[in-house]
């Protein structure tokens, strides 16, 4: 009614607007719309007056409701009179703000929008009429039906009631009918029952020797169990003590029957454990009954044991072991317990110590079996077969453990898996040290093989990489493989007792950092001292294992240990060894073998300048004319060698040459200095004086340490090398007694030397002070000290 009140105001306001205009055709229709809202009005029989009544009473409920008070801001909203949601609505006011404020288009929208909601309330309202309507029709069928049921109900409530009275009735008729005889009737009844019981014991000894006859013997100790409380009470009375002695002679024989069914070998397990609750029930002594109960069962998994000696595989065996011995012995501890353990006493505390007792003995056999046939798995090329195996192994020792938890199976079941697990890592680790080794002997062969004419020798770097690499790859396989044991399928894989020491100490302490100790150890053997190992060693083979222990040192062991952490996460708190442990031994180890190839080098250049000095007659030799062949090649050698050097490490640092390096003179045998020097060689004093001036010039020179710690560089290998070989010539000079000539060729040879060796030195003073040695120990020991002009020695080391 709101709204349709609304729509007059707009239609009033929408005449009053048009008439202002003189808009005759708009009037007219604002007068058709106020008719029409009149006459929906009427229709609805609803005045004004009292729709603003029911508005006034519905507004003051809510405002009761919400607690909206007439102060509050919520009610000076609603006592706005142009608010058309509010209580104080005024229409006459609305339209005149409207009229005011909107233009005629504005009007015309308003009207419009406010038809279009109106039709759309029409539209709702007639929806939910038609919606309830369907509803009422439905709920008056549902209460027609139910009135019709339950008349029906009423009906048949009706006539039980009137047969209940009826049976009601014939009960009370009954009853008092057979109340006088129901005392007689009782009495009867009891004579009739004792009587039963008497013919049942005078029956007694026929019955059950019918039963033993049939083979019935659970039904004739049933038949005597139930009879023998009442002959034990009443034998004191002549016929009831016949029918007792009668009784316990039959009783006596089915015992001895029962006893021989027993020791019977063939006689299955349901059949023993009928013959042991029928001797028990019997009063036979539990604790003999035990002691043969369990020497059947002895035979029965003896005999198992020795048919597992047939299996092919492990996995064969295990599942003979466990489907066999295992599964009789948990029948037999079921039964057992069944039969002897029931109820709690000082009888089942026996049984259970003589269970126990009993399986202990037996399963201690079976359990060597399985660990003698583990130790013959030597195939390290799939796991799979045996990681299966000890998890059948392990699940099924989980019954006999639950049963009989005294025995100790599912330790000792442990304890084997541990054990096996183990040795394949032992074996595994076998397995590398093996590897290496066979790598170590192909790259030896691959140095030593002779070279074919057109075809260039295996280079050092692709001789490292392979080397590297097949180690590598072989540790991973040998991760891969062991990484069965703590897959999530498998029972024992999972248990803290195994994951955690098996993950820490076993693959990565026991496996990979033993085996780079291993490595480490297999690499220092070849720096043994002469007349073992290392007399036969090649040096570029210490030159390739220094380099394979320095790329350890730098990358490949904590590569290693990272992805031997990550694939086996140990939960074992316990220490393990730190990667900066094993990479000092690996660089150490690298050391050593560095320094050994120096030494090793440094001695084949040696041999060569040795030989060349003490071969030769330095007193009666000729003019020089020539370098000596043996200092062409000890320049070729150490040229070889750094080559060889170069392919493995990187240059090095040098200080910085001079620009003369290559012409550079030695100034200790210049002429005028040796002149000057030796001129009063053959006077008294002369030594002394010599010995004396030699001494002095050692004072000011820089000390030389020949055998020092050579750095991871070609430089310094060099350097070292150069060393050994020029004090190794000075040493053998010093030994010998030149002439003119000889000394002279010394000045050649060195100078050719010092020609070539100052570019392979980090510090091309080191070679000159040598040299210089070398030519002044020469001099010392010459007969007849007269040098060759310097342009003489140097036309000379040019034309050779």
């Amino acid at each position: 009614m709101v709204r349709m009140r609304i729509e007059c105001a707009f239609a009033a306001s929408c005449t009053s607007a048009s008439l202002s205009q003189g808009s005759r055709a708009c009037a007219l229709s604002a007068s058709c719309t106020r008719k029409r809202v009149g006459k929906k009005m009427a229709a609805a029989g609803v005045t004004e007056e009292d729709d603003a009544f029911k508005k006034r009473k519905a507004h003051g409920m809510l405002k009761l409701y919400y607690g909206i008070t007439e102060e509050g801001k919520g009610s000076e909203k609603l006592l706005e009179p142009t608010d058309i949601d509010g209580v104080h609505f005024n229409p006459e006011l609305y339209l005149t703000k409207l009229r005011k404020e909107s233009s005629l288009a504005q009007l015309m929208d308003v009207e419009s929008d406010m038809v279009r909601q109106i039709r759309s309330l029409d539209s709702d309202m007639q929806t939910l009429v038609y919606e309830n309507y369907n509803k009422f029709i439905s709920a008056t069928d549902t209460i027609r039906k139910m009135k019709n049921d339950f008349k029906k109900m009423e009906d048949e409530m009706d006539g039980l009631a009137t047969n209940m009275a009826v049976i009601t009735e014939f009960s009370a008729t009954i009853s008092s009918t057979l109340q006088e005889r129901h005392q007689h009737i009782t009495k009867l009844s009891g004579v009739h029952t004792l009587l039963r019981k008497l013919q049942f014991l005078f029956e007694l000894p026929a019955r059950l020797k019918k039963c033993i006859e049939l083979g019935a013997y659970a039904q004739a100790v049933s038949y005597h169990s139930k009879a023998r409380s009442v002959l034990h009470q009443y034998q004191h009375m002549p016929s009831f003590h016949g029918i007792q002695t009668d009784c316990q002679a039959i009783m006596a024989g089915l015992a001895d029957t029962l006893r021989q069914r027993f020791r019977d070998q063939s006689s299955s397990p349901q059949e023993l454990s009928e013959c042991v609750e029928l001797l028990l029930s019997l009063d036979e002594p539990a604790h003999l009954l035990c002691d043969e109960f369990l020497a059947h069962g002895r035979g029965r998994l003896a005999s198992h044991l020795s048919d597992l000696g047939g299996a092919d595989d492990v996995l064969e065996f295990v599942d003979r072991g466990c489907g066999g011995f295992i599964s009789d012995s948990c029948l037999l501890a079921a039964s057992y317990q069944a039969l002897f353990c029931k109820e709690p006493g000082s009888t089942a505390q026996m049984a259970e110590v003589k269970l126990t007792k009993f399986l202990e003995e037996l399963s201690q056999g079976y359990f060597e079996l399985v660990e003698m046939r583990l130790r013959q798995e030597r195939s390290l090329g799939d796991n799979s077969l045996l990681v299966r195996a000890l998890d059948r192994f392990h699940r099924r020792l989980q019954a006999p453990s639950k049963l009989v938890p005294g025995c100790g199976f599912n330790r000792r079941g442990t304890e084997i898996v541990v054990r096996a697990a183990q040795e394949r890592l032992a074996q595994y680790l076998q397995a590398l040290k093996d590897f290496f080794q066979g790598c170590l002997t192909d790259v030896r062969q691959a140095l030593a093989a002779p070279r074919v004419p057109g075809k260039e020798a295996p280079a050092l770097g692709e001789l490292l990489a392979g080397l590297s690499a097949s180690v590598l790859n072989q540790i991973k396989t040998v991760l891969a493989a062991v990484h069965l044991f703590t897959a999530k399928d498998v029972a024992f894989s999972d248990k803290p007792y195994f994951k955690g020491e098996f993950c820490s100490q076993g693959v990565r302490e026991g496996l990979i950092v033993a085996f780079i100790k291993s490595v480490c150890q297999t690499a220092r053997q070849f720096c043994d001292s002469p007349g073992e190992k290392g007399a036969s060693t090649p040096p570029v083979l210490l030159l390739l294992l220094s380099r394979l222990c320095l790329d350890y040192e730098t990358s490949t062991i904590s590569y290693i240990l990272t992805l031997t952490d990550e694939q086996f996460l140990g939960q074992d708190h316990s220490s393990v060894t730190p990667v900066s442990s094993l990479c000092s031994l690996a660089r150490s180890t690298a050391q050593t073998l560095l320094n050994q190839y120096v030494k090793s080098q440094g001695l084949v250049v040696s041999q060569m300048l040795r030989k060349s000095v003490e071969t030769r007659d330095w007193v009666a030799t000729i003019e020089p004319r020539n370098v000596r062949a043996v200092m062409k090649r000890v320049v070729e050698d150490i040229t070889g060698v750094d080559v060889q050097v170069g392919l493995l490490y990187e240059e090095g640092v040098r200080k910085a040459h001079s620009s003369d390096s290559s012409k550079r003179t030695f100034s200790v045998y210049s002429s005028s200095r040796l002149q000057g020097r030796y001129a009063q060689s053959y006077t008294p004093s002369a030594p002394l004086d010599t010995n004396l001036l030699s001494n002095i010039q050692k004072l000011f020179s820089e000390r030389i340490d020949i055998f020092s710690t050579v750095q991871f560089n070609k430089v310094s290998i060099l350097t070292g090398i150069i060393k050994i070989s020029l004090k190794t010539f000075l040493e053998c000079v010093r030994l010998r007694t030149f002439g003119r000539y000889g000394l002279q060729q010394i000045q050649v040879d060195c100078h050719y030397l010092q020609l070539y060796l100052w570019r392979f030195v980090s510090d091309e003073n080191l070679v000159h002070c040598l040299l210089d040695e070398v030519v002044g120990s020469a001099a010392h020991r010459c007969l007849d000290p007269l040098p060759m002009e310097q342009s003489v020695i140097e036309v000379i080391c040019e034309r050779g």
